[in-house]
């Protein structure tokens, strides 16, 4: 990918026609790439096309200086929605990008920005690995051998620049996160069948071994043990609860137009099963707004991490919640027939089902306990 962006970004985020018009061409795009090695290629060149994946920077519509979360939850909502593995992958975007802003010293912020304005570069965030993790390891002052691994890479062998993170030894130690350009460095192998998923095939999740690969000084992002700072760690789960909703409400598209085309819209029972699903994804819609403009308010005003860590952790739970009641009445809507493919009900179910496994949902759960428990504000105003 390598385009300029267009004239005006505003004419392509939620709200506009062309937007409408974007979303629906990524939808329509989704079974082509449902496979397990593939990837929705061409919905990134969309994207890129479209000026979102420079949405964030600096200047832009959704400039991360300008609060506007609310409206950043509502565009990844609606890419979830289209497509679930273009919206994790998506979000992982963003998600490098906000570490990129948070971080990064002013060269390399112009270096990386530059990465996704003039080439349409994707960058992604890949921390999670197994026993055979990432080690750093510094070889001179401006040199940096990797060993190890990396699980769950989305969008593993598309990923220009991915974030990774590892634990730096030589004068410095601890976790350290690195943005690696893959065209300066020998091939990573790529272990695919490590990616045998249940849905999300299309994020091509593989693994990935980074021994041998080589980096420099520049290419380290921030100090160690940077990436775990909060409210932004936690905090962020808010993002990938967003593209969550997403599939819940193409979920609830997909059946309204099933029922339709079925001219079942006078069944009553239909009719209440619907009722229960719009309540549950407007209530999703307010948890994603409420947190959004929570988030911005907090941080301009220096606010306790823990209330925005919390309240994060919330809206993530609350969501999952929410999705887990649509899909069921979902598929008692349609029954066996509408889950039978060229109906997207299977392959939105698939993908739903695998992307709610984020980690630690019981612990997530916990730690909103403890918070709300040793916090004495009475419940009015617990969050505000």
């Amino acid at each position: 990918m390598n385009l300029p962006l267009p004239i005006s970004i505003h004419t392509r985020l939620p709200g506009t026609s062309a937007f409408d018009t974007l979303v629906d061409r990524i939808a329509a795009a989704a079974p082509d790439t449902d496979a397990e090695g593939c990837f929705p290629v061409e919905a990134f060149q969309w994207l890129a096309d479209a000026g979102l994946l420079a949405v964030t920077l600096p200047g832009q519509p959704l400039d991360f200086q300008r609060g506007q979360t609310a409206r950043l939850l509502d565009l990844l909502k609606r890419i979830g929605a289209a497509n679930l593995a273009v919206g994790r992958v998506y979000e992982g975007h963003i998600n490098a990008l906000y570490l990129i802003h948070l971080y990064a010293a002013s060269d390399q912020r112009q270096r990386w920005y530059a990465d996704v304005r003039e080439k349409g570069h994707l960058f992604s965030v890949w921390n999670t690995q197994a026993q055979d993790g990432i080690r750093i390891e510094q070889l001179d002052a401006d040199t940096y051998r990797l060993s190890g691994a990396k699980t769950f890479c989305s969008g593993a062998g598309w990923i220009p620049r991915p974030l990774i993170t590892g634990e730096l030894t030589g004068s410095r130690s601890g976790w350290q996160m690195a943005v690696v350009p893959t065209e300066r460095v020998q091939p990573i192998p790529v272990d695919d069948r490590f990616w045998q998923p249940l849905g999300m095939r299309a994020s091509a999740s593989f693994k990935l071994d980074f021994t041998g690969v080589t980096i420099q000084h520049d290419d380290l992002l921030g100090e160690p043990n940077r990436y775990f700072d909060q409210p932004y760690f936690s905090g962020g789960a808010i993002r990938f609860a967003a593209v969550q909703l997403g599939g819940a409400e193409a979920l609830f598209e997909a059946t309204r137009r099933f029922l339709a085309d079925m001219h079942r819209l006078d069944d009553t029972i239909q009719q209440t099963r619907l009722a229960e699903m719009a309540c549950l994804i407007e209530s999703g819609n307010q948890w994603l707004r409420s947190a959004g403009d929570k988030t911005d308010q907090w941080l301009a005003n220096q606010t306790d991490p823990a209330t925005i860590v919390a309240y994060a952790n919330m809206t993530r739970t609350a969501i999952e919640a929410i999705c887990l009641q649509i899909m069921p009445l979902c598929e008692r809507c349609v029954g066996a027939r509408g889950l039978l493919r060229p109906h997207p009900f299977e392959r939105i179910h698939r993908d739903l089902t695998m992307y709610l496994r984020q980690p630690a949902p019981d612990a997530t759960l916990v730690a909103i306990g403890r918070y709300v428990l040793t916090n004495q504000t009475p419940a009015h105003a617990l969050w505000t």
